[in-house]
């Protein structure tokens, strides 16, 4: 089978991004909508790729001329659909490991404007490395201040050649935490007062919130690659399902610049992306958390199998619907929509989303994506949101059980290795606020419903506790 490789005349384009990662997620997210955008004529924008690291090589990339399919896997419209696309707009891979001059030579390229990352959360932090004499520096920030510093002497200080800076790495406020550490890095590097007022004032470190599952090479690999008619080991696979956020300071600026909203992609700009990533954390991961270990009490393994039991497919709408979308400052139509793609997206036949997996460090994620929603929505009610806090029942069960595989916390394992034996009623509960969700303690009457509803998932089962549950609400409505 012949493999992919061949850039077509006319495929050329002027290098506009530096992409500083070249790993699945940036390649399935950035430069499939990117590619998209060219196609369509609203960009016209190449991309050369940097190594963050020197772990690996950048032979694939080589020896496909950068080209790489991305195929879109998942529900739409309530429909199965798969489709790829060959994505032609990356231009240049460039280790600076091994070519530290080339990657230089790339702050030279006068249409240069945006540089986009993805380095893990690990990657935005500096390293002992840095240094003056270091050929790279080993980190990004560091990196990220030799590159510029070259942009800066090589134009001269012009403000007009600073760079829009779009970190997509999955930590909040990536951009503000990118600028500190790369003005640190500037400094530790001993990079002249001018440069740094440059980078300043004539570049931009936006926040950005990204949305996507890249799930990679996939198992079928090969068989997909038969259907395509080529063999390409740079392949990956994504769900349909995406969302760029992008905070800046002047948006509609930003957008005239990067118009990837205009060729129909999922790219918002906006000052203030603090709704969209708490939008987010309630009901996408909310929903995970809140839903997934009653379905594994259930007996369910993986996601979409859960989202076929009508049972707990009805109470995680209710539960999202009723007592956490209206806890999202967003217009109602928006929230809504969003959470139908929500439903879709752990509807995906294609992929296998471990329960367990989902359930890891559940402690830590209960109290971060469902007790503030808990907190709002009975704010807003005078009520216990019965649903809510039935996942903390249902969290409770699980860990009681405690099944192999399960992680967390030395002091969650702890606890529960303490108590798996003694009674579970409300002081039970009161212990676990106490130790891992004190903010809680305050809610009159909650310890008591969780217990309750421990108890009925322990001794009815945790089908009968839920449909039990949802009779309760029924009745009450």
């Amino acid at each position: 089978m012949r493999r992919l490789q061949r850039r077509q005349e006319g495929q050329e384009r002027p290098i506009r991004v530096l992409q500083v990662g070249q790993g699945n997620f940036l390649r399935a997210f950035f430069d499939q909508m990117l590619d998209i955008a060219n196609e369509s004529g609203e960009t016209n924008a190449g991309v050369a790729i940097v190594k963050p690291t020197n772990r690996g090589d950048l032979a694939e990339f080589q020896a496909q001329n950068c080209l790489f399919t991305v195929v879109l896997r998942g529900k739409e419209g309530g429909k199965a659909r798969q489709r790829g696309r060959v994505v032609r707009c990356v231009q240049r891979a460039v280790n600076p490991y091994e070519d530290y001059e080339g990657f230089l030579a790339l702050a030279e390229e006068p249409l240069l404007r945006f540089v986009v990352s993805n380095t893990t959360e690990a990657g935005l932090a500096l390293a002992a490395g840095d240094g003056p004499a270091a050929r790279p520096c080993p980190s990004f920030p560091g990196k990220l201040a030799q590159f510029l510093h070259a942009r800066w002497r090589h134009f001269g200080g012009d403000p007009a050649k600073g760079l829009v800076l779009l970190p997509t790495e999955l930590v909040d406020d990536n951009g503000a935490r990118l600028h500190a550490l790369t003005r640190k890095a500037a400094e530790n590097l001993g990079l002249e007062p001018g440069f740094a007022e440059w980078l300043e004032n004539a570049c931009e470190f936006c926040d950005t919130l990204v949305d996507r599952i890249v799930s990679g090479y996939p198992r079928d690999g090969e068989e997909l690659c038969r259907q395509l008619g080529y063999e390409d080991r740079l392949l990956t696979v994504a769900e349909p399902y995406a969302l760029w956020v992008i905070q800046c300071k002047e948006p509609e600026a930003l957008e005239r610049e990067l118009p990837l909203d205009r060729a129909g992609l999922p790219v918002l700009f906006t000052r203030d992306l603090r709704p969209y990533r708490l939008r987010k954390l309630r009901l996408l991961n909310g929903g995970h958390t809140g839903a997934m270990p009653l379905a594994y009490l259930l007996g369910h393994d993986l996601v979409r199998q859960a989202m076929g039991d009508g049972g707990l497919r009805a109470h995680l709408r209710a539960m999202l619907e009723e007592e956490v979308l209206p806890t999202v400052p967003l217009p109602e139509a928006e929230l809504r929509a969003f959470l139908q793609e929500v439903l879709e997206r752990f509807d995906n036949p294609y992929l296998d989303h471990q329960i367990l997996s989902i359930a890891l460090n559940s402690t830590a994620k209960w109290r971060a994506r469902i007790l503030p929603s808990l907190l709002d929505r009975a704010g807003q009610t005078g009520e216990l949101p019965a649903r809510l806090s039935f996942s903390l029942a249902a969290l409770l069960a699980l860990y009681l059980r405690w099944p192999e595989g399960l992680r967390d916390r030395e002091e969650a394992e702890a606890f529960f290795d303490a108590h798996r034996r003694g009674p579970r009623g409300e002081a039970f509960v009161k212990a676990y606020l106490r130790a891992f969700a004190p903010e809680a303690l305050g809610l009159d009457g909650l310890a008591a419903l969780v217990a309750a509803d421990l108890e009925a998932i322990e001794r009815r089962g945790p089908r009968a506790a839920m449909e039990a549950l949802a009779a309760r609400r029924d009745e009450a409505n």
